[in-house]
């Protein structure tokens, strides 16, 4: 009798320990593995949190129309629209602070027609420091103007604004956009330690693009119930294969543009 209530004790204190570790596994994961967040990354938030998707449209794309302006709409972030309105990143800083940069302000051609169009652009004076460059990493880094000169990696990247790899891997493969289920409950970066985590090497980085998947990764016993393959637990958001609609000089181009953004000489200029 008494071996049978030990028995019974040990299996509830069991399935309580592993009830509590389940529940507080959110807090150690983000306690061992801090997320890794970008300031383009959070730039994006930046602008979910103003409200510039209002009238810049999603993600910044434009279409918004704009009666009573020049343009006849607002102005997109993206598609190299930014050198029409910008001519450096202090400028943009201008723009979001002030509503405009000083010289276009001095204009007295454009404050008339600016003060024609039926959506003004707010000036945002009270924005945190953090903010501001968070803000101005989003945009820079979804202006289109950041682009490799290597010719392999160029291809890569038209493809990937293509395939719209950034809506989940967000501006520049900076990775953090939500994803629940996930290991770590975002879409891992292109660059930054999510990437030495996930890849190993050419090959991989290959498999993940044409697969979906990465074969170590699939295999393990722990890292296999997120990504879940066949069910509907694991990770939400999963990464498609792209093996059946893309040729393998395409792909090799889309892993020349990653391996570009990994390598990071680019980042200066979003700032």
């Amino acid at each position: 009798m008494t071996s049978w209530r030990g028995l019974v004790i040990a299996v509830l204190a069991a399935v309580a320990l592993a009830e509590t570790a389940w529940l507080a596994y959110p807090w150690v994961r983000n306690l061992v593995f801090p997320p890794a967040v970008g300031s383009a990354a959070r730039g994006y938030q930046v602008a979910l949190s103003k409200g510039c998707f209002a009238c810049h449209g999603p993600g910044g794309m434009g279409g918004v129309h704009n009666p009573g302006s020049k343009e006849g709409e607002v102005p997109a972030f993206t598609g190299q629209t930014q050198m029409m309105y910008v001519k450096n990143t202090d400028e943009i800083r201008e723009y979001i602070q002030d509503g405009a940069p000083k010289r276009r302000r001095d204009d007295k051609d454009y404050e008339e027609q600016r003060k024609k169009a039926g959506l003004q652009m707010p000036a945002y004076g009270d924005i945190s420091g953090a903010e501001l460059e968070d803000l101005v990493a989003y945009l820079r880094a979804t202006s289109g103007q950041i682009l490799p000169e290597e010719k392999l990696a160029a291809r890569g990247a038209e493809l990937a604004a293509e395939l719209d790899c950034f809506s989940c891997h967000a501006p520049m493969g900076a990775g953090g956009v939500p994803n629940p289920g996930a290991f770590k409950e975002y879409i891992p970066g292109f660059w930054g330690t999510d990437y030495d985590e996930l890849v190993l090497n050419d090959d991989e980085l290959r498999q993940w693009i044409a697969e979906g998947h990465i074969d170590r990764i699939k295999r393990n016993w722990f890292t296999r119930y997120f990504h879940d393959y066949t069910g509907e637990k694991g990770q939400r958001t999963k990464m498609p294969a792209y093996g059946d609609h893309l040729s393998a000089d395409d792909i090799a181009a889309l892993a020349a543009y990653v391996k570009w953004l990994r390598h990071g000489n680019w980042q200066p200029l979003l700032k």
